[in-house]
């Protein structure tokens, strides 16, 4: 369990990595469910919420991200 936490806590640490780059185009990204089947939920704020590019964002920057740093993220999906 206590591993399952610490990989839990990477999820939250990446993000925070990541989330400058969000915030200089006008977005944001808020983490809400870190689930055991490996998926992430999050949600898009700010200019990245109503973005075209979201999609790709999600998918190509912040999701492959968080599976190169933290190995047992399987999806990060929209909520």
């Amino acid at each position: 369990m206590n591993e399952e936490k610490t990989w839990k806590q990477q999820v939250g640490e990446v993000l925070e990595q990541v989330r400058p780059a969000l915030q200089a185009d006008g977005g944001d990204v808020e983490l809400v469910n870190v689930q055991d089947d490996g998926t992430v939920e999050v949600k898009l704020q700010g200019a990245c919420g109503s973005c075209p590019m979201a999609q790709m964002t999600l998918k190509m920057g912040i999701e492959k991200h968080l599976k190169s740093k933290v190995p047992q993220v399987k999806e990060v999906v929209s909520v």
